[in-house]
């Protein structure tokens, strides 16, 4: 699982060795990834436009996309626990 994806920028060692873990995960195993941040913007994470689009395209493959567009889920539990 990875969650808050791309929160935090990566640097090139580390977004190479990312890929290298789901290229290597592609068809062979299940993740789940949770984002805020639309495909467009993740070359902000990579820096690099080609393992960007190679990291999308096999998450993508076989995949399915979850989009939530509501309220934050953190926020509701948190302001649920101001009024309790």
């Amino acid at each position: 699982m990875c969650d808050e994806w791309g929160y935090v920028p990566l640097d090139r060692e580390a977004a190479q060795l990312l890929f290298q873990v789901i290229s290597d995960s592609y068809e062979r195993r299940s993740m789940v990834l949770t984002t805020n941040l639309e495909f467009s913007r993740w070359v902000s994470i990579f820096y690099d436009e080609q393992m960007t689009a190679a990291i999308i395209d096999r998450l993508v493959h076989h995949s399915y996309l979850l989009l939530y567009d509501g309220p934050s889920n953190r926020m509701r539990t948190s302001l649920m626990r101001q009024d309790g």
